[in-house]
């Protein structure tokens, strides 16, 4: 009788194990039958191959097929979506592949990949890639890659490889590439290289590369290569190479090649190929054609070619031809043509010339 006992209390120990077993730990929680994997979840289920709906997620694992949430996970997202993430009126999760969309906003603790919609915002730690828009805006920690869209701003603290449009602006810290758009502003704290439109201006940490419009101004740090055009001004701490033009000014640190044009003034250390100064231009060498409506100056170096303005003033050496109301070289291996001409290196009797001024002699 006793071992029958006996073996009657092991059955049940088996049993109860066994029946614990069986029974998922997510099964206080949610409405789904033990085991089951795929189907319909109604809860904060780990995941699912298939439909979860839940109202708040604060442990998901992984969802292939649709998750609906009602709010934004507790904490930071975590889990994978795979399929459709859908938020009424927000959603999120660690990373989302496939459509992201919510009434208010869609969130990813690192990447988005596909299509995100959101009227208010969207947003990832990591990355955007595919196509994304934010009624008020998109923004990654990383990258952004694709299409962009924000009704305020689109923005990444990495780079931007995309068409990317913003109703105020659109930023990256990093490198930028493709067509930018911004209402008020484009800005890379990197280099820039496509396409650049900003109402105010486009501008660029390191060089800039392509066609930059900006409404007051276009400006980078480093060099500047392409077509730019800024309505007050154009400016590069590098190099300025291509077809420049601003509406006072346009400027370089280093030397402004191809075609400058400025109602106001231009000026650089080194100016070649055909420059157009309303007011004035100044660099210490120029070569090509100068055409100054008001002051041009050559600064110790070496006026190579065609310069005129009201006064032009070559304090290092002339060769070419200048014309205006009053020349002056200190050294002229060339012609002047003007009211009055000086130069330092011609007799001491024909230093001042009136109409025409010339000297092909030794310094």
């Amino acid at each position: 009788m006793r071992a029958h006992l006996s073996l009657a209390a092991l059955a049940l120990c088996a049993a109860s194990r066994l029946s614990a077993q069986d029974v998922p730990a997510d099964s206080a929680r949610v409405a789904d039958p033990p085991r089951q994997r795929a189907g319909i979840s109604i809860g904060d289920s780990r995941g699912v191959t298939g439909l979860r709906i839940n109202y708040r997620d604060t442990r998901l694992v992984r969802v292939d097929g649709v998750n609906i949430t009602i709010w934004s996970p507790v904490g930071e997202p975590t889990g994978v979506v795979n399929g459709l993430a859908l938020g009424l009126p927000v959603t999120g999760a660690r990373e989302i592949t496939g459509l992201a969309t919510g009434l208010f906003g869609v969130g990813a603790s690192q990447n988005v990949t596909g299509i995100g919609v959101a009227p208010v915002g969207l947003g990832a730690g990591g990355d955007l890639r595919g196509l994304m828009v934010g009624g008020l805006g998109a923004g990654a920690g990383g990258e952004i890659v694709g299409i962009a869209i924000g009704g305020l701003g689109a923005g990444a603290g990495g780079g931007v490889r995309a068409l990317a449009i913003g109703g105020l602006g659109v930023g990256s810290g990093g490198r930028t590439e493709g067509v930018l758009l911004g209402g008020l502003g484009v800005g890379s704290g990197g280099d820039l290289r496509g396409l650049a439109v900003g109402g105010l201006g486009a501008g660029a940490g390191g060089s800039l590369t392509g066609i930059a419009l900006g409404g007051l101004g276009v400006g980078a740090a480093g060099d500047v290569t392409g077509l730019t055009i800024g309505g007050l001004g154009v400016g590069g701490g590098g190099a300025v190479t291509g077809i420049s033009i601003g509406g006072l000014g346009v400027g370089s640190g280093a030397s402004l090649r191809g075609l400058q044009v400025a109602a106001g003034g231009v000026g650089a250390p080194r100016i070649g190929g055909i420059t157009i100064g309303g007011l004035g231009i100044g660099a210490a060498d120029i070569a090509g054609v100068a055409i100054s409506g008001g002051y041009l100056r050559v600064k110790d170096g070496t006026l190579r070619g065609v310069g005129t303005g009201a006064y032009t003033r070559i304090d290092g050496t002339q060769r070419g031809l200048t014309i205006g109301i009053l020349n002056r070289a200190e050294r002229l291996h060339g012609v002047q043509i003007g009211v009055l001409n000086y130069a330092a290196n011609r007799p001491a009797g024909l230093r001042w010339l009136p109409v025409v001024g010339w000297s092909f002699g030794e310094e």
